[in-house]
């Protein structure tokens, strides 16, 4: 039986917290008997219902079953995929925990197990059902690569990195696999191992996401690699053609010293949205970078500067920067 499979792409900021590591539960031993020949067919009909998107009549056959046949474990599990389906963890997680409890060498309930527990925030456990699912099949890669996942939102980027590389190698062609190593690299200060991940999951993209590219830019950034920054940001705008992309896009021309190309960029996030602040002082910054260049002779650039900052400051007061530059420059 070929279980639904959950895997994720985190977005990780801030990981807070520290957990002790918890032993792993011994199994226990396994009290299922074969199914009958008629629940078998039963079995076999409730599955081809799910993999139709029936999923009530496939409910319905998998419980008969069950009436039948209280430790059929496979009837448990194809329960359990359902709910997963639905994203209905509360529900998948006893229906999984009863066929780990029945047969705790099945992979399929560990897995299923595990997931449930790590979509409802229970991390703990959810290593610990990983754990188990690895003692079964330890060359699986999602359960790898969600292990690790779960080990960074406990906030332990060291104890995900054994898994996390460990999923690459079982298939290193899978972007969410390189991008959990991404954020395992980034999480643990090795901002060009995780640039290398991130550009290894964008090419096993047909069409890298806005957030994935935005990470790469972040780390790019860092690097002050600012040629490759407004490079990625021009395939971004194309991407993801927001006020804030456009506003980004300003701020790498600026860095990489194009003020023409950065104003025009700030404008065009203007364009977009009126209200962007950051996009006005870009256009202030440029315009006030024209008046100083030509020896203060530009009265058209100091006026427009006095005007965006004065709006952006309107938008939002809490500027002290801007505040300066006003004051200094008497905008």
């Amino acid at each position: 039986m070929t279980i639904f499979r959950l895997t994720f792409l985190l977005c990780i900021t801030t990981l807070v917290g520290c957990h002790a590591v918890v032993p792993i539960a011994k199994p226990q031993a396994s009290v299922i008997e074969e199914v009958t020949e008629v629940e078998q067919v039963t079995m076999n009909a409730a599955e081809l219902a799910k993999e139709h998107g029936d999923y009530d009549e496939a409910m319905l056959m998998f419980r008969e079953v069950l009436n039948q046949n209280p430790v059929a474990v496979d009837a448990f599990v194809g329960i359990g995929d359902i709910y997963l389906i639905k994203k209905d963890w509360v529900k998948a997680e006893p229906a999984f925990a009863r066929a780990a409890k029945l047969d705790p060498r099945n992979f399929d309930a560990q897995y299923g197990h595990a997931v449930s527990l790590q979509m409802m925030k229970k991390f703990i456990d959810a290593v610990r059902a990983y754990h188990r699912a690895l003692t079964i099949n330890p060359d699986d890669m999602a359960t790898n690569m969600n292990i690790a996942t779960t080990y960074l939102q406990m906030g332990r980027p060291q104890s995900a990195l054994v898994f996390a590389e460990r999923s690459i190698t079982l298939e290193g062609e899978i972007a969410p696999a390189q991008i959990t190593l991404a954020a395992t690299y980034q999480l643990l200060q090795r901002p060009q191992d995780a640039l290398n991940a991130y550009i290894a999951a964008s090419e096993a993209m047909d069409e890298p996401s806005p957030q994935l590219m935005r990470n790469i830019i972040f780390l790019l950034t860092k690097e002050k690699r600012y040629q490759e920054v407004v490079n990625t940001t021009m395939q971004l705008v194309q991407l993801d053609p927001t006020s804030d992309t456009f506003e980004q896009l300003g701020w790498a021309e600026f860095r990489l010293g194009d003020y023409e190309a950065s104003l025009g960029a700030y404008r065009t996030a203007i364009d977009y949205d009126a209200n962007n602040w950051r996009a006005l002082n870009g256009v202030g910054v440029n315009e006030l970078n024209n008046w100083l260049l030509g020896d203060k002779a530009d009265l058209d650039s100091y006026q427009a500067a006095r005007t965006v900052f004065r709006r952006s400051l309107a938008i939002h007061p809490d500027q002290p920067k801007v505040i300066t530059l006003i004051l200094r420059y008497g905008l």
